[in-house]
């Protein structure tokens, strides 16, 4: 959804006649992907993955905006989640429309419509899942900070800090993509199709591209900002800060261990969680990068190709990238797999909220039954006085939990 299949793959326009002299050219949903792939993927597979997104998403939110929930690192997570819904939720009605009810084949118009669909279908998404990519980076990046440069992290994680971080990232995205909004108009034309005259929409460059700004300068600038800053940058710094965080996390569990040794026990349980929390967000940006390089790989093959030597085959590249925009989609959902499979506190929140019924649920993720079931009131009842003053809230895991293997949030 990043890349315009009308633009940068050749598709997205057909030629018809109006008459024995005249040829025009209009907007032909059929040729921008291979129909044969298209279809099934996005009329009849998108239906149930954007349910499911939605879903999953929304319940992310839900448990994550929770009071003893709103952490630095939670915060971010939210705006991933919804950057990831809206990426999808806009171009699905056309989707709808096109593949699911079949109408990718007839003449779309009049303008108005047809600038919807590539505004919804093409730029809108490509600004949503511009934030979703930086709002990753954002993530692994305070991650590497808590966990390498912990006391940095009282200054630099914050929570009004890290919400101005996504503030920012938000209009910067919208800045990437603002020019797109304007690079084009449609136009009313009529062709003969199928035997008869009939209204469709042709689409024209609009004096953005044409006087004010040289039409390839226009998109060399703006693929090219692509390729570095929205794919190739943040892809290498997150494959670098994985291995980083991946180094780090060895480190602290030959640290764990002998803590262990020396019974201290409570140092080793909160390296422990420090530990399981690094491990959930690597395996949140492993797979975002399993369906992003691709997509970056191709971005850069189609610059190469277009501004230094034909390379591509571009009927193949149409069906290659419908496929990896096909299993970025279905990336979506696969994170609150991974917060419920992961994450203890986040897991109990939700049990607290939508399976027990009840609108609250104990910090760290256990009740109050639970915790005197387990011993665990009776084993700090001595220590209470003694911690009492402490914050509720640890600098790298957020809210403190009780004893467990498991990922804290």
């Amino acid at each position: 959804m990043d890349l315009s299949a009308e633009e940068v793959f050749m598709g997205g326009s057909n030629e018809s006649e109006l008459d024995d002299n005249y040829t025009v050219r209009h907007l032909n949903v059929t040729e921008e992907l291979p129909i044969k792939y298209a279809q099934p993927l996005y009329g009849y597979v998108m239906p149930f993955l954007l349910v499911v997104t939605i879903i999953a998403n929304t319940l992310i939110v839900v448990v994550l905006s929770k009071r003893h929930m709103r952490t630095p690192t939670n915060v971010v997570l939210m705006a991933m989640a919804l950057s990831d819904m809206f990426t999808l939720l806009f171009p699905a009605p056309w989707l709808f429309y096109m593949y699911t009810f079949g109408n990718h084949y007839k003449p779309l118009s009049p303008p108005s419509a047809c600038y919807a669909w590539y505004a919804m279908n093409e730029v809108i998404p490509a600004l949503f899942h511009t934030a979703s990519i930086w709002f990753t980076l954002a993530l692994a990046v305070q991650r590497y900070i808590y966990v390498c440069h912990a006391p940095v992290a009282r200054t630099w994680c914050t929570m009004s800090r890290v919400k101005k971080c996504i503030g920012w990232i938000t209009v910067l995205a919208i800045l990437s993509q603002a020019t797109r909004f304007a690079d084009r108009n449609y136009v009313s034309v009529d062709f003969k199709w199928r035997g008869e005259t009939v209204q469709g929409c042709s689409m024209e460059y609009s004096y953005l591209v044409t006087h004010i700004i040289p039409i390839d300068t226009y998109y060399v600038t703006y693929f090219g900002f692509r390729v570095i800053f929205v794919h190739m940058l943040p892809c290498i710094s997150l494959v670098l800060l994985n291995v980083l965080l991946f180094r780090a996390m060895r480190v602290a569990q030959q640290k764990r261990e002998r803590l262990f040794k020396e019974n201290r026990k409570s140092e080793c349980k909160r390296l422990r969680d420090s530990n399981c929390t690094t491990l959930m967000l690597i395996v949140v940006v492993t797979v975002f990068l399993l369906v992003e390089i691709p997509l970056a790989v191709v971005t850069v093959l189609h610059i190469v190709s277009s501004g230094v030597t034909e390379i591509l085959n571009y009927e193949v590249v149409n069906g290659l990238i419908l496929f990896i925009n096909f299993f970025i989609i279905v990336s979506y959902p696969i994170n609150f797999a991974i917060y419920c499979g992961m994450s203890r506190q986040f897991r109990e929140t939700f049990k607290e909220l939508f399976i027990r019924g009840t609108g609250s649920s104990a910090i760290g993720g256990t009740t109050a039954a639970e915790r005197t079931n387990t011993g665990i009131a009776a084993s700090r009842r001595g220590g209470s006085r003694k911690n009492g003053s402490t914050s509720k809230y640890s600098l790298v895991n957020g809210p403190k939990t009780a004893c467990t293997n498991e990922t804290v949030l």
